[in-house]
Protein backbone atom coordinates (compact mmCIF):
# COMPACT_ATOMS: atom_id res chain seq x y z
CA UNK A 1 0.00 0.00 0.00
CA UNK A 2 2.72 2.70 0.91
CA UNK A 3 4.24 1.26 -2.58
CA UNK A 4 0.94 2.86 -4.49
CA UNK A 5 1.32 5.86 -2.39
CA UNK A 6 4.73 6.89 -3.17
CA UNK A 7 3.75 5.67 -7.38
CA UNK A 8 0.32 8.01 -6.84
CA UNK A 9 2.45 10.93 -5.29
CA UNK A 10 5.23 10.68 -7.96
CA UNK A 11 2.57 11.19 -10.95
CA UNK A 12 0.91 13.73 -9.21
CA UNK A 13 3.91 15.60 -8.53
CA UNK A 14 5.10 14.98 -12.67
CA UNK A 15 1.65 15.93 -13.69
CA UNK A 16 2.05 19.51 -11.54
CA UNK A 17 5.76 20.24 -12.37
CA UNK A 18 4.79 19.73 -16.17
CA UNK A 19 1.64 22.22 -15.78
CA UNK A 20 3.99 24.78 -14.15
CA UNK A 21 6.29 24.98 -17.02
CA UNK A 22 3.36 25.81 -19.33
CA UNK A 23 2.17 27.90 -16.33
CA UNK A 24 5.49 29.86 -16.06
CA UNK A 25 4.93 31.27 -19.70
CA UNK A 26 4.33 35.34 -19.71
CA UNK A 27 2.68 36.94 -21.59
CA UNK A 28 3.55 40.24 -23.83
CA UNK A 29 1.23 43.03 -24.07
CA UNK A 30 1.31 46.28 -26.31
CA UNK A 31 0.67 49.85 -24.91
CA UNK A 32 -3.12 48.90 -25.36
CA UNK A 33 -2.55 45.63 -22.94
CA UNK A 34 -3.29 43.25 -25.90
CA UNK A 35 -1.52 40.48 -26.22
CA UNK A 36 1.38 40.12 -28.80
CA UNK A 37 3.42 37.15 -27.25
CA UNK A 38 4.84 35.06 -24.97
CA UNK A 39 8.44 34.58 -23.04
CA UNK A 40 8.12 30.78 -21.41
CA UNK A 41 10.49 29.69 -18.16
CA UNK A 42 12.78 27.77 -20.46
CA UNK A 43 13.46 31.46 -22.87
CA UNK A 44 11.12 30.69 -25.70
CA UNK A 45 9.86 33.90 -27.06
CA UNK A 46 6.66 32.99 -29.38
CA UNK A 47 4.76 36.06 -31.48
CA UNK A 48 0.85 36.63 -31.10
CA UNK A 49 -0.02 33.33 -32.94
CA UNK A 50 2.47 31.16 -30.99
CA UNK A 51 5.01 31.01 -33.22
CA UNK A 52 8.50 30.59 -31.92
CA UNK A 53 10.54 34.00 -32.49
CA UNK A 54 13.43 33.25 -31.16
CA UNK A 55 15.06 32.14 -27.59
CA UNK A 56 17.41 33.00 -24.72
CA UNK A 57 19.97 30.43 -24.20
CA UNK A 58 21.23 29.69 -20.49
CA UNK A 59 25.06 30.77 -21.35
CA UNK A 60 22.76 34.36 -22.01
CA UNK A 61 22.98 33.59 -26.21
CA UNK A 62 19.73 35.11 -27.57
CA UNK A 63 18.42 33.73 -30.61
CA UNK A 64 16.20 34.57 -33.70
CA UNK A 65 13.62 32.25 -35.07
CA UNK A 66 15.92 30.55 -37.52
CA UNK A 67 18.59 30.08 -34.77
CA UNK A 68 20.98 32.08 -35.41
CA UNK A 69 22.77 33.93 -33.04
CA UNK A 70 21.91 37.87 -32.66
CA UNK A 71 23.09 38.84 -29.33
CA UNK A 72 24.30 37.83 -25.71
CA UNK A 73 23.39 38.95 -22.56
CA UNK A 74 25.97 39.42 -19.43
CA UNK A 75 24.95 40.56 -16.35
CA UNK A 76 22.31 43.05 -17.37
CA UNK A 77 24.60 44.09 -20.50
CA UNK A 78 23.16 43.61 -23.84
CA UNK A 79 25.99 42.73 -26.70
CA UNK A 80 25.75 42.13 -30.13
CA UNK A 81 27.77 39.40 -31.56
CA UNK A 82 30.76 41.30 -32.45
CA UNK A 83 30.86 41.86 -28.37
CA UNK A 84 30.40 45.58 -28.70
CA UNK A 85 28.14 46.49 -26.03
CA UNK A 86 24.76 47.81 -27.22
CA UNK A 87 22.97 48.58 -24.49
CA UNK A 88 22.24 47.68 -20.34
CA UNK A 89 19.75 47.92 -17.29
CA UNK A 90 20.37 49.70 -14.24
CA UNK A 91 18.95 47.83 -11.35
CA UNK A 92 16.25 50.49 -11.07
CA UNK A 93 14.69 49.71 -14.51
CA UNK A 94 16.06 52.04 -16.45
CA UNK A 95 17.26 50.95 -19.92
CA UNK A 96 20.32 52.58 -21.75
CA UNK A 97 21.83 52.29 -24.80
CA UNK A 98 25.89 51.65 -25.44
CA UNK A 99 26.43 55.59 -24.91
CA UNK A 100 24.06 55.63 -21.62
CA UNK A 101 21.28 57.59 -23.67
CA UNK A 102 17.74 56.71 -21.91
CA UNK A 103 15.69 54.31 -24.20
CA UNK A 104 13.42 53.15 -21.70
CA UNK A 105 12.20 51.93 -18.08
CA UNK A 106 11.07 48.58 -16.90
CA UNK A 107 9.09 48.97 -14.15
CA UNK A 108 10.51 45.83 -12.07
CA UNK A 109 7.11 45.82 -10.20
CA UNK A 110 4.57 45.36 -12.27
CA UNK A 111 6.44 44.60 -15.69
CA UNK A 112 5.10 48.20 -17.50
CA UNK A 113 7.16 48.75 -20.04
CA UNK A 114 7.79 52.85 -20.99
CA UNK A 115 10.26 54.58 -23.48
CA UNK A 116 12.29 57.23 -22.77
CA UNK A 117 9.79 59.91 -22.71
CA UNK A 118 7.84 57.56 -20.20
CA UNK A 119 5.10 56.92 -22.79
CA UNK A 120 3.59 53.22 -21.95
CA UNK A 121 5.02 50.65 -24.66
CA UNK A 122 4.02 47.88 -23.23
CA UNK A 123 3.90 45.33 -20.39
CA UNK A 124 5.49 42.72 -19.81
CA UNK A 125 4.80 41.17 -15.88
CA UNK A 126 6.40 38.18 -14.63
CA UNK A 127 9.35 38.09 -16.69
CA UNK A 128 13.23 38.99 -16.48
CA UNK A 129 14.30 43.12 -16.64
CA UNK A 130 17.35 41.86 -19.73
CA UNK A 131 14.85 39.41 -21.82
CA UNK A 132 12.01 42.35 -21.66
CA UNK A 133 14.88 45.10 -22.66
CA UNK A 134 15.90 42.40 -25.66
CA UNK A 135 12.30 42.36 -26.97
CA UNK A 136 11.24 45.54 -26.49
CA UNK A 137 13.97 48.19 -26.84
CA UNK A 138 16.68 45.92 -28.80
CA UNK A 139 14.13 44.36 -31.49
CA UNK A 140 16.27 40.82 -31.44
CA UNK A 141 13.29 39.11 -32.63
CA UNK A 142 11.50 41.60 -35.46
CA UNK A 143 11.36 39.81 -39.02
Amino acid sequence: MKRIRLYVMVAVLAVVGMMSTGASAQVLRDADFNSIGRINGNGVVRDGTMHSIGSFDADGTVLNAKGTAVGKIQELEIFDMAGNRIGYINTDGTVRDGESNVLGYISINDGKVTDAQKQTIGFARGVRVDWIACYYFFHFFEK
